[in-house]
């Protein structure tokens, strides 16, 4: 009976692992213009090139002397696969009245591949420069998304199943010259969530006769399903130091709130309204430097609190994750070719949010964005931007339980990579 108990607790408990994955490790996108993904976002918080910067800096408005508008969309291809793997299912003897005991049945999960999907980002940016000291500016863009989806015959499916979370900002700042090196930036989000979790959980069940299995049958039952979204308020604000028109630095903070979703939230037996969702502060650092007349460099250091999870709250469950902060560095490089043609490229090393607990339901890892784009004038006011990444995940190797006091359902040796492609177009015109 005590193995019953524990089997059902950890399969119950197996609802908050992989949500939680989804979530923290559900990659924190990077999408708010193609000018930025084409230098790995590379000084963004400062450049200042075209209104997509509202959304990184909100002092960054103050450099602006004309109206601006950026319109754009990112298409975000993920590549996800698990390299190596076996999943240990369940199989539970019993005579009918009791358990007598807890075996496992084993399936190699290796060359499981086209779990990620596809994801399309809009974006919108408007700066209103109101006199020489006070600028406006909108923004509308995603922080936050992700989406990998299992086949329906992956044997390991309380691990896998379908993840689909995102997020939208609408935001708004202001933005202040205090002098002809110091500006100053605020503003408010209004941030949405939705998400759709689904999990399985399978195992084998014999009758014993005679001290052997047989009569066996595979039983399957769903242990989550969440569809829910909410909205709530977070803010920004970011200071811009110029030291000359050549050289200039930018620091903004991001806080993120905690987003409670409403809507159908099913774990286990347990059922709920609602859930809370944690978003992670972030701050970003950013140079600028042009050089000569033609070339310019720029960097950009981010933090991002992942560690705000701590605890994930679903339906009366509680679960501990143990991410960590984490965050990123890139470096990139501008060519102001002609008056036709911009060229620019950067690298950027993202650091992986996760620590000692992993899970194949979004393969987290440390990666390298090397990344590309131009910008092509149409005339004096209008421009068309292009940017190209290709993110590289590094392979991790790791094993996932449910329960540490049981054996299964687990996997074990499981080695998964995550890359993807990224092309991001935008149409910015000044007036």
């Amino acid at each position: 009976m005590f193995k019953k108990r524990l089997l059902y607790t950890a399969v119950i408990s197996a609802i908050i692992f992989p949500s939680v994955s989804t979530q923290a490790a559900g990659f924190q996108l990077n999408s708010q213009s193609a000018t930025g993904l084409g230098r790995a976002f590379a000084g963004d918080a400062v450049i200042a090139d075209n209104a997509s910067v509202a959304a990184r800096n909100p002092a960054a408005m103050a450099l602006f002397k004309e109206n601006s508008l950026s319109l754009g969309f990112n298409v975000i291809s993920t590549d996800v696969s698990i390299k190596e793997g076996t999943y240990n299912q369940p199989r539970v003897l019993t005579n009918g009245s009791e358990i007598l005991a807890i075996e496992t049945n084993q399936f190699d999960i290796s060359g499981t591949d086209d779990i990620g999907g596809s994801s399309f980002v809009p974006n919108l940016h408007v700066i209103v420069p109101l006199n020489e000291q006070w600028a406006w500016g909108l923004s509308a863009y995603s922080n936050f998304g992700t989406e990998t989806e299992f086949e329906d015959d992956f044997p390991a499916s309380i691990f896998g199943g379908k993840t689909s979370v995102k997020s939208m900002n609408l935001g708004t700042s202001l933005s202040y010259r205090l002098n002809q090196n110091l500006s100053f930036g605020a503003g408010i989000d209004l941030i949405y969530g939705v998400g759709n979790l689904k999990r399985d959980f399978d195992s084998e069940a014999c009758m014993t006769i005679g001290g052997k299995p047989a009569l066996c049958r595979d039983i399957q039952m769903n242990v989550i399903d969440v569809d829910a979204s909410g909205f709530a308020l977070g803010w920004n604000t970011g200071i811009v130091y110029e030291v000359n028109e050549n050289h200039r630095f930018g620091l903004s903070y991001r806080y993120s709130p905690t987003v409670e979703a409403k809507g159908d939230v099913k774990a286990g037996t347990n059922e709920a309204d609602s859930m809370d969702l944690p978003l992670p502060d972030m701050a970003e650092f950013s140079g600028y430097h042009r050089l000569t007349n033609q070339f310019a460099v720029h960097y950009s250091l981010q933090w991002v609190e992942w560690s705000a999870f701590d605890t994930l709250h679903i339906a009366g469950l509680d679960k501990e994750y143990q991410w960590k902060d984490a965050g990123h560095i890139s470096v990139g490089g501008t060519y102001y070719l002609n008056n036709d043609w911009t060229l620019r490229a950067g690298y950027m090393y993202d650091i992986s949010a996760t620590d000692e607990l992993k899970s194949i339901s979004i393969p987290d890892s440390n990666r390298h964005w090397f990344s590309t784009g131009f910008t092509y004038h149409l005339n004096k006011k209008e421009n068309i931007d292009f940017g190209f990444t290709y993110l590289m995940g590094e392979s991790v190797t790791f094993d996932e339980q449910l329960n540490e006091s049981l054996p299964v359902p687990s996997i074990t040796g499981a080695t998964t990579r995550a890359d993807a492609i990224l092309v991001g177009l935008q149409y910015s015109r000044t007036f």
